[in-house]
């Protein structure tokens, strides 16, 4: 996502007294929404520290809405633990869906045989497969899949649900988890039979119509995908599946009487009466140029073609909701406003580059990088630099320890102010600029990958440049003070 333009103004920052040191595990809440589970909190010269594991952080106390004490507990919802133990999914989770609640009994029983020391016993699986018996070895496949899609390495789980369907092709449950996995890979249409066949095998099971949905969704059925969800609703009610088919229908309505027209990489639609065709034909052959430069950098490609809307302004924030800052989105999607547009300038050649990229760092990543990895990589493709206007702010704001830290910036910036906004996208530049200057474009394409396997982004960044999240922001700090500092 990108935002339209630097919006600078002030923020009124209300003072929060907390009651500290505290012991024991603590939700610290941001006033954007998001939440940081800690070990334990202290405040120091007007700045939030807190712990977790052997890791220290910092975040300023403007930041925080309020701390709480709770008890310990397994992360759930959007609590974000950052550090080495974080697996959470970083990603906002449009076209993301989990994968189905309902399991195998039989896979449950057989967990312990396949799973050992924390990963897959492959030995194990080819014992199952040797005894020849096929419900057990399907059963064995599918443990080893949900484990792997639990801990985020979703191009293995696809591996394991695909061995599971050779022995038990017709199993409503195995199918649904194998559609559900390649649409979180990025390849809803391939998804598409998977899931058909499971809602026809299962037609009263919620899991598989929701899956269908999201299939149907991510390849362009938005008409199929709010009929199959509205299905699933009634079988089991449900808030976020709620907000999915209000999403779709909003985007039903405003692309109606839309046009389509397609390249070798995109399907383009757009409203006829409102963009000349050869504003429209200058705006893919735009995008496909993008798309060979982006295979060079990156040396990965998008598996399916890149579904791509042009609205009005006032369609593109009636069908996304975005924040009025935000100047384009990528939900899977690339959706651009482009009212007013008569030629592809520098501006909006800047915004489709910077949109398209958000889909080759899905397909590296699997659909799990951080935001601020996401965003920074993504303004590098523009190109963009931090430049000597914005750049000299950022060396002060690190100098006195007052920026956001990028544990806190793992999800999406679309609940963040504008000012909160301009921020996370400076220091997503500026630690996307330090990595590639000081290891290379190569090793940022190696956290990536790393992250696509299942790595938590502190692993990630450990394995690659030697960091964590820690020592990666002084690091920026010192790359930031020789770079832009007086």
């Amino acid at each position: 996502m990108l935002e339209c333009a630097p919006v600078r103004r002030s923020c009124v920052i209300a003072v929060l007294v907390f009651a500290i040191p505290c012991l024991a595990d603590v939700t610290i809440y941001l006033k954007n929404g998001h939440t940081i589970v800690a070990d334990s909190v202290s405040e120091k010269n007007g700045r939030i520290q807190y712990t977790i594991g052997e890791d220290r952080y910092a975040i300023p106390k403007s930041l925080v809405d309020r701390i709480e004490n709770e008890p310990s507990r397994p992360l759930s919802g959007d609590a974000v633990r950052p550090g080495r133990e974080s697996g959470a999914l970083v990603q906002d989770p449009e076209l993301l869906p989990t994968t189905p609640s309902r399991g195998l009994p039989a896979a449950d029983r057989l967990a312990s045989r396949i799973i050992r020391d924390g990963k897959v016993d492959d030995e194990a699986l080819a014992l199952l497969e040797r005894a020849g018996n096929s419900d057990s070895t399907a059963a064995g496949f599918f443990a080893a899949g949900r484990f792997q899609f639990e801990r985020g390495n979703r191009d293995r789980a696809r591996f394991y649900f695909e061995r599971a369907l050779t022995f038990a092709p017709q199993n409503d449950t195995i199918l649904s988890h194998y559609a559900a996995t390649l649409v979180q890979l990025g390849r809803a249409s391939e998804a598409v039979p998977f899931a058909e066949r499971a809602a026809r095998l299962a037609p009263n099971s919620a899991d598989a119509l929701t899956v269908l949905g999201f299939a149907y969704y991510g390849s362009n059925g938005d008409g199929h995908a709010i009929r199959a969800w509205k299905r699933a609703l009634e079988l089991r009610p449900d808030e976020t599946l709620k907000a999915y088919v209000a999403k779709a229908e909003r985007e039903e309505k405003a692309e109606s009487d839309f046009r389509q027209a397609e390249t070798g990489h995109f399907v383009v639609h757009f409203e006829g009466a409102s963009i000349e065709d050869g504003v429209r034909a200058s705006i893919q052959a735009e995008l496909e140029k993008a798309y060979g430069d982006l295979v060079n950098a990156l040396g990965v490609s998008p598996r399916s073609s890149i579904p791509v809307s042009l609205y009005t302004n006032q369609a593109f924030f009636d069908v996304t909701q975005a924040p009025a800052w935000s100047g384009a989105i990528n939900d899977g999607r690339l959706r651009i406003p482009i009212q007013g547009v008569t030629e592809v300038t520098p501006e909006l050649r800047r915004v489709l580059r910077h949109e398209l990229t958000h889909s080759f760092i899905s397909q590296i990543a699997g659909g799990r990088c951080p935001q601020w990895l996401n965003e920074g990589i993504a303004q590098l493709m523009e190109p963009r630099t931090s430049g000597t206007t914005r750049g000299p702010r950022l060396a002060q704001l690190y100098a006195m320890g007052q920026q956001i830290p990028l544990n806190g910036l793992e999800l999406s910036f679309l609940s963040f102010s504008p000012f909160e906004a301009v921020l996370a996208y400076d220091e997503s530049l500026a630690a996307a600029e330090y990595i590639r200057d000081t290891y290379g474009m190569p090793e940022l394409e190696s956290i990536l990958q790393k992250i696509g396997e299942g790595s938590s982004t502190e692993s990630a960044l450990r394995v690659t440049i030697r960091e964590g999240y820690s020592g990666l922001e002084e690091s920026i700090g010192r790359y930031l003070k020789v770079k832009y500092g007086k």
